[in-house]
């Protein structure tokens, strides 16, 4: 499927004639589309984005892409990419520790493995990032990751993980702790594992306080320190929740504590879009293509998104990978706006909002001078089913490409020549 090329040296890039969709300006307002434009790329970050007038300095590598699109790369919200190894088995799954249902010690970081195909396919359809995150086995599944989706370390390409902290309601954590016939077996004791959760970090945060106050030692507890940087708000909530009962369970717990709530999945979100939007609750919708594959699914629709977003509500979208492939979040997108959703909402939901919604649109999400040299050069508008991701950028360096002629792709290698001697 995919063939190892070496790693390019990163030099100055200027593609010229394409329609630029920089998504947002440089003040995060909407922007309108560039025709004939020109993007230069140095140093790994955008250094000038505009018009066929736009200078392109001296010794520049030019890439022309007439009739092509360009766009920012894509941001998968909500995914488990290298920690959820697509078609591994139980030795490439590393998303749930479900043997404590609070988690939140625990760190999505330390269980990527940057070789999974799973990269591979992010960089086949656009997708240049992605926040990573536990699974939904434990009331508090741990702290989330959001890295680049090129690279040979997971260290390399980590952005930050100060980002969040995976959590969740519903069917998920009462099946798995049910069928050990212990807490939570039902909706009730998954709310209070959480609730107990915060009382605790709350009393700790007022114990180190007090001892730092005084000068007096103090016994650290990675599980308590985890959740009092929620309570803080330097750390989000990432809340999974399908139904539009546990959805407001989730907005509940949230006021009751004070911590900043982010909605994952929102299966049913349609049903109380207006609840959701008044309460200002951002919301990463999907995997929108699932099978009805638990009851909690049972009302899912493609719909879901307008009626989320015409409610007011700020939305991302995900696959949930490996739920669906990755590769696919363009299609989402696609089915989303063939069930209402205004297409450039769309594409904001693959960029700018997944960037806002987690304070990083100061970096990512759209094409302004200053910000991460992450994008796709695409043969036509990434909504329409017959296009595809023919270069990816990441940090500036040509990445993947498509040769549309022989049907073949190309990824660099990050790990280079590897030499094996034969014993």
């Amino acid at each position: 499927m995919y063939r190892s090329v070496p790693v390019p040296a990163r030099h100055d890039v200027a593609i010229v004639n394409a329609r630029i969709l920089p998504i947002a300006d440089a003040q995060g307002e909407r922007a309108e589309p560039i025709e004939s434009g020109t993007i230069v790329l140095a140093d790994g970050r955008i250094a000038a984005v505009g018009g066929p007038e736009t200078e392109v300095p001296e010794g520049t590598e030019v890439i022309d892409a007439a009739g092509r699109w360009v766009v920012p790369g894509f941001i998968e919200a909500h995914g488990h990419l290298g920690v959820h190894e697509d078609g591994e088995g139980w030795s490439g799954d590393d998303t749930n520790e479900m043997t404590d249902p609070n988690g939140a010690g625990l760190r999505a970081l330390d269980g990527i493995d940057p070789a999974e195909l799973g990269f591979k396919d992010a960089l086949r359809g656009g997708v240049t990032s992605a926040l990573i995150k536990p699974g939904s086995g434990n009331p508090i599944g741990g702290r989330t990751a959001f890295v680049k989706t090129w690279g040979r370390v997971v260290d390399e390409m980590l952005v930050t993980q100060d980002l969040s902290v995976k959590s969740a309601l519903g069917e998920n954590p009462k099946r798995v702790y049910g069928d050990k016939k212990v807490t939570p077996s039902t909706r009730m004791g998954t709310a209070k594992i959480i609730r107990d959760a915060f009382v605790e970090a709350q009393n700790y945060r007022a114990k180190r306080d007090h001892a730092e106050a005084e000068g007096t030692p103090f016994e650290r507890d990675l599980v308590k320190e985890t959740l009092a940087e929620v309570l803080d708000g330097t750390l989000a909530w990432d809340q999974h929740c399908h139904r539009a009962d546990d959805i407001a369970t989730a907005i509940r717990l949230s006021e009751e504590f004070g911590y900043r709530l982010v909605i994952n999945h929102g299966t049913e979100g349609h049903k109380i879009a207006d609840f959701i939007a008044e309460k200002g609750i951002d919301v990463i919708l999907g995997p929108l293509m699932t099978s009805r594959s638990k009851v909690e699914l049972r009302d899912r629709t493609l719909a879901t998104a307008a009626a989320l977003a015409e409610a007011g509500v700020r939305i991302a979208l995900t696959t949930d990978h490996p739920v669906i492939p990755i590769n696919f979040l363009i299609h989402e997108a696609s089915l989303a706006v063939k069930e209402g959703l205004d297409p450039v909402v769309a594409l904001e939901a693959l960029t700018i909002n997944p960037a806002a919604i987690f304070g990083l649109d100061d970096w990512l999400g759209s094409l302004a001078p200053g910000k991460d040299a992450d994008l796709a050069i695409w043969s036509g508008d990434p909504l329409d089913l017959d296009s595809r991701a023919e270069e990816v950028f990441v940090d500036g360096r040509l990445v993947y490409s498509f040769d549309q002629e022989t049907g073949t792709a190309e990824v660099a290698d990050p790990y280079g020549p590897t030499l094996i001697s034969e014993p």
